[in-house]
C-alpha cells in the first residue's frame, strides 16, 4: 500500500504506527537471519581443515575478503538510493555470508562453550539496550555523535596495536568498545524507528530495514567480538 493513502486511511499518529511496526519487523527478522548465517558460514569453515588450511595458506583471500566487506558496506549504506530493496537486502545476506568466513577463526582460538556464552550475553545486552533506543523519549543524538568519535579512536588504536600486539592496550580497547557498541545500540535502535517515519512506500520501507539491519548487525557483531575478547576461554585451555 502507498503510505499516502495509508495516512488518509489511518491517520497520522495510526499510519506512522504500523509503517514503525513493519520497518523494524524487516530490520529485526533481517538481522537475525544475517546473524544466523554468519554463525552458521562461520561454523562450516571452522569445521573443514581443508577450508581452514586454504585460508591459513592464503593470508591474501582472508585480506581480499575484508575489502570486500568493506566494500559492500560502503555500497549498501553509500548507494541505497541507487539500488532496489531487493539488491541491498541481496548485498546485505552476502555481506553476512562472507563475514562468516573471515569469523571463522573465533571457533579455532576460543572454546565453543565460551563462545556460546558470550553470544548469549550479547543477545541479551543487545536487547535490553536496542529496546531502550525504542522506548526512551530522550533524544540520543548528541550522545551518539560521542560514541561515533569514540568508534573512530577505537578503530585507529585497533590499527595501532596490530604493530605493538600490546595485550594490555588490547583489553583497554576491548573494556572501551564494549562501552561504545552498548551505547551504539540503544543511538541506532533510535535512529531507525526516526527513518522509519519517512517511507513513503514499500521500496522505501525496504531499504530503510536493509539499512537498520546492517548498522544493528553491526553493532551486534562488534559488540560480541569486544566481549569475546575479554571474557572467551581458549581452546588451548580445555
Amino acid at each position: 500500500m502507498n503510505n499516502t493513502l495509508e495516512f488518509q486511511r489511518y491517520g497520522v499518529a495510526g499510519a506512522l504506527e504500523a509503517i514503525e511496526k513493519r520497518v523494524l519487523t524487516q530490520v529485526y527478522t533481517w538481522m537475525t537471519l544475517g546473524l544466523a548465517l554468519t554463525g552458521a558460514i562461520a561454523y562450516f569453515v571452522a569445521d573443514s581443515p581443508a577450508l581452514v588450511g586454504t585460508l591459513v595458506q592464503n593470508r591474501w583471500l582472508f585480506w581480499v575478503l575484508l575489502f570486500v566487506e568493506l566494500g559492500l558496506v560502503w555500497v549498501i549504506g553509500g548507494m541505497i538510493d541507487r539500488l532496489s530493496a531487493a539488491t541491498a537486502a541481496g548485498l546485505f545476506f552476502l555481506y553476512s555470508a562472507i563475514n562468516g568466513i573471515t569469523l571463522s577463526s573465533i571457533f579455532l582460538v576460543y572454546n565453543l562453550g565460551s563462545i556460546a556464552g558470550v553470544f548469549l550475553i550479547t543477545a541479551g545486552t543487545f536487547g535490553i539496550m536496542s529496546l531502550y533506543g525504542l522506548t526512551t523519549k530522550r533524544d540520543l543524538t548528541s550522545i551518539g555523535n560521542i560514541l561515533f568519535m569514540a568508534l573512530i579512536g577505537i578503530v585507529i588504536a585497533g590499527l595501532v596495536n596490530l604493530f605493538i600486539q600490546s595485550s594490555v592496550f588490547g583489553f583497554i580497547i576491548s573494556l572501551i568498545g564494549v562501552v561504545v557498541f552498548v551505547g551504539l545500540t540503544a543511538y541506532d535502535s533510535q535512529k531507525i524507528k526516526e527513518m522509519a517515519a519517512s517511507a513513503l512506500d514499500g521500496e522505501s520501507e525496504g531499504k530503510i530495514a536493509v539499512l537498520g539491519s546492517l548498522t544493528l548487525y553491526l553493532d551486534f557483531i562488534n559488540l560480541f567480538l569486544m566481549l569475546l575478547r575479554l571474557f572467551g576461554g581458549s581452546r588451548s585451555d580445555d
